[in-house]
Order: structure tokens, then sequence, then C-alpha cells
């Protein structure tokens, strides 16, 4: 791609409970315009190695894979036309503007059933939602325990971080899904699925496909689970169209705003009217249609998103509009794949689980979002008695870096002998750092545990219980432990990012700070991404006696995902920095 534009920023979980209100009405429009950029689709890497030579400008280029390529810029028409001559064009078309949509000023937790969810433990924990939109105010205390890393398109004119929301919108939206559960303010349908804005919109609300594309691309290539988006143009573009078919067959589920252009007919937007994304419709606080929803047969289901009260800069405001709906499809979307679920899955499970409300299928489609029943669904209705299932106990014996997980097979019913075990991980890095481990098979119901060990001293982690067979998988709430962290570092320690990948080695690095002119000595720790504990590998680094980076070549398996921890070690005292994820270049 040509812009890269990547911000990271720690992700720090709060618990607590929180309140849903409402307010005042606002009201925000959305105008379909154009400019004079163009977008060329080309089949391969020879359009682009082309048009590099002979374009007047290249803003923007964005590999979508099999499909081809899309470049954003100032182009001769002798160019289009040798494309088009030659069949390496795929399309051409003008780099329209996209909006956020309307807004005109909410209360809808409480009907889709979402405190339902919470009350069951279910709160989107591990998940990862991409919100494309204006951004998102990186200070809210209700979103900034929630916030991960952030993506700009166009940079911000509000603050130093670059993705932070200098209009309201984007914040807005980012309340409804995944406000945090702290006892102030509002919470999200989720409330700590790991939040990312990916700022697509400038501060007066508009944007372009091209802009629009590369923040799916990139929210799909960090593997977010949802990506909301709450904009939209009445027309098409194709380099949208590519960036939803690149995300959905790489397992994001993609939400989209129906549009604020009703009452009409057959009115839905882009990209919610691709068959990629979830076209989300709204309805008031007594199930009618929202006057302002549009309408048609893409509509897959609706939401609140009538005087919605969510996170705005520095408060809360209630807005209004389809772009309200959407976010609570997308929290929603979070808590079925902090489950597991595929894209595919989880938004089955959203439209057989909607309740009827009355309404014709081009207003509403499936029907109203129902959260607690979508998860019900996965549990076949979530109180039979007779139905295979497993409990998360608790645990024991926690130390620095050891503790013993408690489960318990509640029920087999028609079920012989499943294994049983956990999963666990550090709370907010599920990707990067989960582990099973196994119990053994039970052919009865009762307790089991498990002992789990190299854990990370002072640190949170959170696990659940799981019984499986060759098809079938029942998983346990979530519940979550600290170990014991009873002295402080001596000194500082950061796992960094690789210097160098191939396809069977890597050059892990390392930095240690605030030594006290001691010597200390160094290694890396390293293993296969979920099989740490068949897999991990230790190699010694030089020893340091000063602040300063350290690292250390390893042999590796090709096309093969690793995480990497750095360590130092003086006088008994081992220190760990983070883990980091890689994956080597296949051979």
């Amino acid at each position: 791609m040509g812009r890269k534009k990547v911000y990271r920023r720690s992700v720090i979980r709060g618990i607590g409970i929180g309140i849903l209100g409402s307010g005042l009405a606002g009201q925000a429009s959305a105008d379909e315009g154009g400019n004079s950029r163009l977008v060329l689709g080309t089949k391969s890497q020879y359009g682009v190695d082309i048009a590099r030579a002979q374009a007047n400008t290249i803003e923007t280029e964005i590999d979508f894979g099999e499909s081809g390529n899309a470049l954003v810029g100032d182009f001769p028409d002798e160019l289009v036309e040798k494309f088009r001559a030659e069949g390496e064009l795929r399309y051409v078309e003008r780099d329209i503007e996209v909006h956020a949509l309307g807004q005109s000023m909410p209360w809808g937790c409480v009907r889709v059933a979402a405190d339902a969810a919470h009350q069951r433990g279910y709160d989107g924990s591990g998940a990862h939602v991409a919100i494309l939109d204006t951004g998102i105010d990186s200070e809210h205390p209700d979103l900034s325990q929630n916030l991960g890393e952030g993506y700009a398109v166009v940079d911000s004119d509000r603050g130093d971080v670059p993705w932070n929301d200098d209009h309201n919108h984007g914040t807005h939206c980012a309340g409804i899904a995944n406000a945090v559960n702290n006892d102030q303010g509002i919470l999200g349908v989720s409330t700590r699925a790991a939040l990312h804005s990916v700022k697509v919109l400038s501060g007066d609300g508009s944007g372009s496909a091209s802009g629009v594309a590369e923040g799916i691309k990139w929210a799909a290539d960090q593997g977010h689970d949802v990506i909301s988006m709450s904009l939209g143009a009445t027309s098409g573009s194709s380099i949208i169209k590519d960036a939803v078919e690149y995300a959905y067959e790489r397992g994001s589920l993609l939400v989209g705003a129906a549009g604020n252009e009703g009452p009409c007919s057959d009115c839905v937007h882009y990209p919610g009217a691709y068959p990629e994304v979830i076209a989300v419709g709204s309805v008031n606080d007594e199930d009618e249609l929202s006057e302002f929803s549009s309408t048609g047969p893409e509509v897959e289901i609706v939401a609140p998103g009538t005087e919605i009260r969510s996170t705005v800069i520095g408060g809360y405001q209630v807005y209004s509009g389809t772009s309200m709906a959407t976010p609570h499809v997308a929290g929603a979307a979070a808590i079925l794949m902090s489950t597991g679920l595929s894209n595919e899955e989880a938004r089955k499970r959203l439209t057989e689980a909607a309740e009827d409300i009355g309404l014709d299928e081009d207003e509403c489609g499936a029907g109203l979002l129902n959260v607690d029943a979508a998860i019900s669904d996965g549990d076949d209705g979530g109180g039979d008695s007779d139905e295979f299932a497993v409990s998360t106990r608790g645990v024991s014996d926690v130390d620095e870096t050891d503790a013993t997980l408690i489960g318990e097979l509640t029920d087999l019913g028609d079920v012989s002998s499943p294994a049983v075990g956990f999963e666990y991980w550090i709370e907010d890095q599920r990707d990067e750092t989960s582990e099973r481990v196994e119990s053994g098979h039970q052919s009865s119901t009762g307790t089991f545990n498990a002992d789990v060990s190299d854990l990370e001293h002072g640190t949170t982690y959170v696990f659940e219980a799981f019984a499986e067979t060759d098809d079938r998988v029942v998983r346990g709430g979530r519940q979550a432990f600290t170990t014991d962290d009873d002295h402080e570092a001596p000194f500082r320690v950061e796992t960094l990012e690789p210097s160098y990948v191939s396809d069977d080695a890597a050059s892990l690095e390392g930095r240690v700070s605030e030594l006290d002119g001691d010597e200390v000595e160094t290694r890396f720790d390293y293993w296969i991404k979920g099989d740490k504990a068949n897999t991990l590998a230790s190699d010694d680094a030089e020893d340091v006696d000063e602040d300063d980076t350290f690292d250390e070549l390893v042999h590796l398996e090709s096309d093969t995902t690793y995480v990497a921890v750095a360590v130092c070690i003086d006088s008994g005292d081992e220190v760990t920095g983070g883990t980091v994820t890689f994956t080597t270049e296949s051979d």
C-alpha cells in the first residue's frame, strides 16, 4: 500500500457497572460528492508497474490479492485506454466522497437484550472491533480502556493521536458498540472487546472511496473480527467492493449502515448494500421503523437507531440514524465471535435469532437484533437440562508463574467420553498468547482441573473450560485471575518487533533500560503460536551492562506464526518483556 500510518496504543481493561440513558437530539447530513482523482482497478502487477511509470501522480496503491490491484491518482487518458485495449483494466471510476451518515439525536442495549448477555458473562472479551469512521476520542473515559491499535487514512485535526476523532460521529458509534462497563456514563452492547479506530473520514464527516477501501483492508490484514461502517454513499464503488470481498474472505464480519434516505424504497447505501456486508436498518423505542431508515432487499437486520445516547468528544449526546443502529450489531457480532464463531457463523446466528416485530422484510430483513437469543442459539436454547454442557468453575493455587484451573462437565447429553480442558490467554492478547491444556477424557459428569505453568508474573489471564468430541465443542463462561507480583522489577525489559524475518530464521530484538550499573544476562523465549507447551524454545543473547538493545538470530520453520518474548536475568531476578507475534515467510 502507498500510505502506511500505523499507531499503537496499550490496551487496558476496566471492570464495573454502567448505565443507559437518553438526552437531546443532534443532526448531521450526508451528501455525496466527488473529486478529480481516478481509481484504476488493474488485473496484475504489470498494470501497477506501467501505471507507476506513466501516471501523473499516484496517491495510493492497494493490493487485493487474487482480485487484483487498485491505484488512486491522476492518470492520462492514454493510459486508461491502453489498459482497456490490453484487457488489463478491471474498472476505472472517480474516487467518490463517502460521508458519515446523518444523525438526528438513544436507549438500545436493553431492547436488544445485551444486558441479559452481560449477566451471563458475555462481554466480547478477546474480540477486536474496527470502527471505520471519523476516529475515536482517545481520552474518553468510557472508551480509552478498550482502545487498541489505530490507523489513520486521514489525520486528525485534534490532538497528537492521528486517529483521534475530530467530529464526534465515530466516538458516538464506538460507545454504542463497546463502551466499557466502569460505573460511569454508558455501556456498550459489548463492553470488553478491543476497539480499533480506523479514521477514514475527516472532521467534516467526509472521505473517499479509496480511503474507506484502505481502511477496510488494513482492518482485515490485522485480523480484526468485526468491521463497523456507519458511513455510505448512494452509488457503489468498485474499490470498496474489492475491499469488502477481501475482508470477508479473510474472516472479518462487516456491518454497514443501510442509510438515512427514508421514507424511500430500494435506497440502501453502499457499502451496506454489498452482499458481504450486513446492512442495518433502524427502529425506534416502539419497534417502529425509524422514519429516516432506508429500505430495500439488502436490509438484513434492524437495531435501535432513534435517540441513542452515547459517547462524544469529552462527553455524551443523543443522536439518531442508521449510523447508530449499525454499532449495536457490531457489538453483538463481537460477543459472538469472542466465543470462537467464524464471521459466517456469527452472521447466521444474528439473523436466525432476530425478533419478528411485524415489519416488512424490505424494512427489517430478518427482524430486530436480539443479542441474548443469538448466544442462546449456540446453546440449543440455553436451558435444556439434557444438553452437552461444561462450566468454568474457578482457579486455585495461583502464584507468580503457576495456577490450577477448575472446570465441571455438567451434562453429557448424547455424548460419551468427551475431551475436556481449558483455553487461557493474557487479557486483551488472545490472538497472540492463547494456549490450550487438556485434562483428558471424561465419561461422567463432574469436576476436572489442569495445572498451567510458565505464566508471566503480575499478569491477568482469562480462561474458559471446554469439552469436545470430533464434531462438537461446548465452552463454559470466562473467568480471570492475576498472577502474583510480590517484588518490584529492578529494571525494565521490552520485546521489540523482529528486525529480520525470512523463511527459516528471524532476528529477535529486545531492549533493557533503567539498569543500575549491573550486567544482566539476556535471552529470548519463543514458540509456535497456540502450542507453547510443545514448542517452547530459548536462545541466549549477549550480556548487557547498560541501557541498550540486544538481539539474537534464531532458526525457525517456514510459513509459521511465532510468539517471542525478551528476558533479562540479574542475581536471580528474571524480568520479561511483552510478547510479539510474527510469521515466517514461505519457502
